[in-house]
């Protein structure tokens, strides 16, 4: 998606831009979703709040989602390399001229390669990590992220502006096709045989589709519940595809659920950090991607961000929307040490690079309305070997 290197949840920008007083230890970041016994999956506020409350209807909503993922994931044989228990193969692959190549499309290769092309053009952080991978998983992420870019650029494009919710019905009906094996283009049919291979489910496909209609009359959240249903349909949805397709470490003990777990909270982390980053920006196109029931506790009005002026209360407000980022990343990193092996760089990398914004923002005494946050190459490049040691030693 639009500027992101993001392996797992690349954050989406929301109309050309991404997107309380202090939480106090009383009211700390929304829990992700609940661990069953025994699970890796402890909540981000469980460290803050010895007993967390009942699920929120946004909560329950995505850890349907996250079941029904992690049950497909099982039924193919959990932590495998991944193959369906009944690989679903297109139905335009089946048909092979004399060569062996496919009729129709072309060759099947041709299509994965000019994926892997957009990648390699816009995300090269994320696309350098997918070289450590092999060769079936390295092509499928590939098509899952060009569907996930060119879904994102339907609100976030050149063409944004005749975009309709007719239009997106439209690109929800392709996505169901290509599902059963009807490809429209050569990226459809790149993934429609990467989910032919691998137990991928659509619904996050289509939850990335619902945060798109939320960004054609949405510009306001009252709560961070609404604003977590956000995140998820946005960029937590990457998780839930990715995951299959990267493996969990056959060794790992954590159940797929709690795998999945921390690959929502990568997601929500990296949304709400695009968030923080682009509060200016979204001001400026007459949108505030952050919690208006928070903003009134610290004193702050939608008028506060318009004007775009730091004070102590806009500090004291960001300080706590910094550190509800943060327990999200700290509960995605606890879950990169169970992907498989050739996985763990690209996700560790880019969960340190983007942590590293929100440093920048504190770099920046908290102005983001006219100051942009973000990493310099130079740190970009020292991180990336750290992070491989790192993902070489996880276990």
């Amino acid at each position: 998606m639009a500027g992101s290197s993001a392996v797992w949840a690349p954050p989406h920008h929301a109309c050309g831009s991404s997107r309380s007083t202090t939480l106090q230890l009383h009211h700390p970041p929304r829990r992700l979703l609940p661990a069953r016994r025994g699970s890796l999956a402890c909540p981000p506020r469980a460290s803050l709040a010895a007993a967390a409350p009942a699920r929120t209807a946004s909560e329950e909503a995505v850890y349907e989602v996250v079941l029904r993922q992690a049950a497909l994931v099982q039924q193919g044989g959990g932590a495998a390399p991944a193959a369906a228990a009944s690989p679903r193969r297109p139905r335009w692959a089946e048909d092979k001229g004399d060569d062996g190549g496919l009729l129709g499309w072309g060759l099947l290769g041709d299509a994965y390669d000019r994926c892997g092309e957009v990648c390699a053009e816009y995300a090269k952080t994320f696309y350098l990590g997918t070289q450590l991978m092999t060769p079936e998983r390295r092509k499928a992420v590939w098509a899952i992220y060009v569907w996930c870019r060119r879904t994102d650029e339907l609100v976030d494009g050149p063409n944004a502006s005749y975009i309709t919710p007719t239009a997106l019905d439209r690109w929800e009906k392709r996505l169901e096709d290509l599902f059963e094996g009807r490809p429209y283009d050569m990226y459809d049919a790149a993934l429609s045989d990467t989910v032919s291979k691998f137990p991928v489910d659509i619904q996050p496909f289509k939850d990335m589709i619902e945060g798109m209609r939320l960004d054609l009359w949405k510009s306001r959240y009252r709560t961070f519940d609404e604003l977590y249903l956000y995140c998820y349909y946005v960029a937590g949805t990457v998780g839930l595809m990715t995951v299959p397709v990267m493996g969990i470490a056959p060794d790992s003990k954590a159940s797929t659920e709690s795998v999945y777990n921390a690959a929502l909270a990568l997601g929500i982390a990296n949304q709400l950090t695009n968030i923080l980053r682009d509060v200016g920006e979204d001001a400026r196109r007459g949108r505030i991607y952050l919690p208006l029931d928070e903003l009134a506790q610290a004193g702050l009005t939608e008028d506060d961000i318009f004007r775009g002026k730091v004070t102590e209360k806009w500090r004291r407000f960001m300080k706590g929307q910094i550190q509800r980022a943060r327990l999200f990343f700290d509960e995605a990193e606890k879950g990169v040490a169970h992907l498989d092996s050739a996985s763990r760089w690209p996700v560790l990398a880019s969960l340190w690079l983007y942590r590293q914004i929100l440093d920048a923002i504190e770099a920046n005494d908290y102005n983001n309305f006219t100051k942009r946050a973000y990493v310099g190459k130079a740190k970009k490049l020292l991180s990336l070997p750290v992070a491989y040691a790192r993902a070489a030693v996880a276990s």
